[in-house]
């Protein structure tokens, strides 16, 4: 039988079908954005519609560390401003709001704004910019004063800068560019805002109109995959200009502005960590190697510039934050830590005073902390818990709650999470988490779902979120969430730029075996367990993930079904259609040419090379702004009689963020892996099709049941 949520995701999935073909008018139901506190209900299993609906504070993906906090402090450090996010299916948008609490626990947020669209990320992709379909991190700020709260809201296909006073309502646009508002801060002033846009690109398109009449030159502005025209230019500037908080006339600012707000958000730079003490002192971090993939070291100096050493183990790794508490006080630094970075710890250090010494650590991932007064305020998350506000007490250590967006998730029946360490065979670190069902007693074997690329932080959908790992556990599988090891180029200090990592990354398929090697040793060391059944293994990606798979799939006889969610790399992708800025680039990384036939390299990592081989059965679901990358596989897979179905999502990008997509695709991908793996089907009519379209593909395998 279908449980009762489950009917609803698919009458959802029947409504869409409208929604997606016609432009919808229709208006989302956000009453529960904050939701009502309610009493503990009894314990239930886990949805499809539970994990699309996750408020989220920030991004949400705890693998997403070092970016700007998603919590806005006010000046007197007692009240807190964020933006909170939840996707609504019925509709196929989100709800978003901008809310504002006292940091105190049992306080309630209020809104002070609620509306607008999505907005996704972009970024700077061999000298165009292409839409990722990843949200970008809205960060709200205050005014100096505290009397106004600045930030991005978007409408009408059109991000502007909007604000809104601390103490009540209306929100308002202050801004009405003709493109994106993509960066904003308050002016040293503090009564006024400056913001960039990209308004060089109103030029561009006329150019580009104008250059359609005689055609398109074929040249690096082309993606292939993305479209029929040229991308926007990555080289074309930011225009920086002043605005009040009231609105009114912008006006250019002035050059010196722009150090206000930091480098272009298109880029990709890691960039250091600093703090300035208020007496002076100052810390940064540097990289401990050329490496820039190498570990941190903080780097400390007195006010008078004179460098004060830092003793211990503690003061190299991956860090999350970096703090000084006021008055002549002692540094407060998050670090992430223990097997393969995997937990995170709070240090104090009082500089020329000894090494730093460990408050706590954690599994937990903690993030986007802001220093209110002598406490951390931040969001936390585990393996089975949503983000939340929490306030840390860097003395003692103890850890209050202050808000929790996703109450729900409290009558929740979660399985056991597990966390394993092993090496792969380059000596690397990997890490996974191991989900369980709830009700599991360890008496059987399980069929078993690898999800690949990151594992860190409130288990949703991994990489991408198109797995639902709760509830492949709640389907009775165990799913092994992979959190991948160093890139091997990553641990050569000789390795002093990108492009040289790269190169060793690439050469012999060194990152693709050792993926290879840390996903059977973690895949094997649960079969020995006695929890996985060796003949029931199922694998799954996006990005680099999928390339995982891929390898997976061509090199090892052990997994009975696979899905992935990008697909693939293959001569024709590096050569033609990510376009030729991509194809002279993969050539410098090693790649052969289009023109070279080179089947010696392409023997081990091609799917197209060895599409007679592979017989696991094999689900695509796409972006359509990605799905050419996938036709020459598909077509290899399917003239050799493979079992392989493909979907294509309309509107999507390397990250899908439609609601209505992220429904489909968490249901068929529970499907298919029941269908192959336990030989279960769901009974709904609605899905008949599909399920004969797979009994037909049943048949193509080599020994069909």
């Amino acid at each position: 039988m279908v449980s009762v949520m489950d009917r609803r995701s698919i009458a959802l999935l029947a409504a869409g079908v409208g929604l997606l073909a016609l432009p919808s008018t229709a208006t989302a139901d956000c009453s529960d954005l904050l939701p009502v506190p309610a009493p503990m209900m009894k314990r239930r299993a886990i949805t499809a519609q539970d994990l699309l609906g996750v408020r989220d504070i920030g991004r949400g993906d705890g693998a997403l560390l070092g970016n700007k906090s998603p919590l806005g402090l006010s000046p007197d450090g007692r009240q807190l401003a964020f933006i909170l996010i939840r996707a609504e299916a019925s509709t196929n948008s989100y709800c978003i709001g901008l809310a504002v609490m006292d940091v105190k626990p049992s306080a309630r947020p209020r809104l002070l704004d609620q509306g607008g669209e999505f907005i996704g990320g972009t970024g700077d992709y061999r000298g165009v910019i292409l839409p990722t379909g990843f949200p970008i991190l809205l960060a709200p700020s205050w005014s100096p004063d505290g009397r106004w709260i600045a930030f991005l809201r978007r409408d009408k296909g059109v991000t502007q800068l909007w604000t809104v006073r601390a103490d009540a309502g209306p929100a308002r646009a202050v801004t009405h560019s003709p493109v994106d508002v993509e960066q904003f801060a308050w002016g040293p002033d503090g009564r006024s805002l400056i913001y960039a846009s990209r308004t060089g690109q109103i030029a561009e398109r006329t150019a580009l109109a104008r250059e359609a009449v005689t055609g398109f030159r074929y040249d690096d502005r082309y993606v292939p995959m993305m479209g029929d025209k040229p991308m926007p230019l990555a080289t074309t500037a930011l225009s920086l200009f002043r605005v009040g908080p009231g609105g009114g006339e912008a006006r250019p600012c002035e050059e010196g502005d722009r150090a206000l707000l930091g480098p272009d958000p298109i880029g990709y730079a890691i960039l250091p960590l600093s703090a300035r003490a208020d007496d002076g002192r100052f810390v940064q971090t540097e990289h401990v190697t050329a490496n820039p993939a190498s570990p941190w070291a903080l780097a400390m100096s007195s006010a008078a510039g004179v460098k004060i050493p830092c003793p211990g183990e503690a003061c190299r790794g991956k860090f999350a934050g970096l703090w000084w508490m006021s008055h002549d006080g002692p540094l407060l630094f998050l670090r992430r830590e223990g097997w393969n970075d995997r937990s995170t710890a709070l240090y104090r250090w009082r500089p020329g005073s000894g090494p730093p010494r460990r408050i706590f650590v954690t599994s937990d991932v903690i993030s986007g902390c802001e220093l209110a007064g002598g406490d951390l305020v931040c969001l936390r998350q585990s393996a089975s818990v949503p983000p939340r506000i929490v306030r840390i007490d860097p003395g003692a250590g103890r850890t209050d709650l202050l808000y929790d967006p996703n109450p729900e998730y409290r009558s929740i029946r979660f399985g056991r999470v597990e966390r394993l360490e092993w090496r792969n065979d380059r000596g690397l670190e990997v890490a996974g988490d191991l989900a369980l069902p709830p009700d599991y007693d360890g008496r059987e074997r399980l069929p078993m779902i690898v999800t690949t690329y990151r594992s860190n932080g409130f288990l949703r959908g991994a990489t991408g979120n198109e797995y639902p790992i709760h509830l492949f556990a709640a389907k009775g599988f165990a799913v092994l969430s992979l959190d991948r090891p160093p890139h091997v180029g990553a641990i050569n200090p000789l390795n002093k730029d990108w492009q040289k990592l790269l190169v060793e990354n690439d050469r012999d398929w060194g990152e693709r075996r050792s993926m290879q090697s840390s996903v059977m040793t973690g895949v094997q060391r649960v079969i020995g367990m006695g929890i996985a059944d060796p003949d029931r293994i199922g694998i799954t990606g996006l990005s680099d993930g999928s390339s995982t798979v891929g390898f997976a799939l061509i090199n090892s006889r052990r997994f009975a079904a696979a899905a992935i969610s990008t697909c693939c790399l293959e001569p024709w992708t590096v050569n033609a259609t990510i376009g030729p800025a991509f194809a002279r680039k993969m050539r410098s990384q090693g790649f052969p040419p289009a023109t070279s036939d080179d089947r010696d390299y392409w023997e081990p990592g091609s799917m197209i090379r060895n599409a007679a081989s592979i017989d696991t059965p094999l689900l695509m679901q796409l972006a359509d702004r990605e799905y050419l990358t996938a036709i020459d596989v598909f077509a290899a897979l399917r003239e050799q009689g493979k079992p392989v179905d493909m979907y294509v999502f309309p509107d999507e990008y390397h990250n899908k963020w439609q609601p209505l997509h992220r429904l489909a695709i968490y249901e068929r991908n529970v499907d298919w892996f029941l269908y192959w793996l336990r030989g279960k089907r769901d009974p709904d009519p609605r899905k008949a099709e599909q399920y004969a379209i797979w009994d037909r593909l049943r048949l193509k395998q080599p020994f069909p049941p």
